[in-house]
């Protein structure tokens, strides 16, 4: 399987991700390629280039009835990631509160504010490698 960062980088599909949620939410039961299409406003082969992309992380699932096929999201490798990253947040929330409150930070408090620190500059330079990759960037 992809690495799932690697794969929510690219902006088309997280733009998927989101109008799938969107629709999920409104009660849909899946979406059709040609609704992506039309609301992106991106080509039908990119669409579904990013579709098989989505499929193979696990955060699309398909129906298939007769020609068409209906996408949905699957949240179970976003959870993975949110899980993940939950830690880190939780981490250096603790540590600014205690900064806030002008208490010193124990050893723990300032080694999370440090593994923070270095988790976002990893993701900043996750970010800048994926940019890089972008032509005429």
């Amino acid at each position: 399987m992809a690495d799932i960062f690697d794969v929510i980088a690219d902006g088309t599909r997280r733009d998927i991700l989101q109008f799938l949620r969107e629709r999920g939410a409104s009660g849909e039961h899946g979406t059709s390629v040609s609704h992506i299409v039309a609301e992106l406003q991106v080509s039908q082969p990119t669409v579904s280039k990013h579709l098989k992309v989505l499929r193979e992380a696990e955060l699309v699932s398909v129906r298939e009835e007769g020609q068409h096929r209906y996408y949905s999201l699957s949240t179970a490798p976003l959870d993975e990631v949110d899980d993940w990253l939950v830690p880190f947040f939780d981490d250096g929330i603790a540590a600014a509160d205690a900064a806030a409150a002008g208490t010193s930070l124990t050893d723990s408090a300032a080694a999370a504010a440090d593994l923070v620190g270095r988790a976002a500059a990893s993701t900043k330079h996750a970010f800048e490698s994926v940019l890089k990759k972008i032509p005429g960037r």
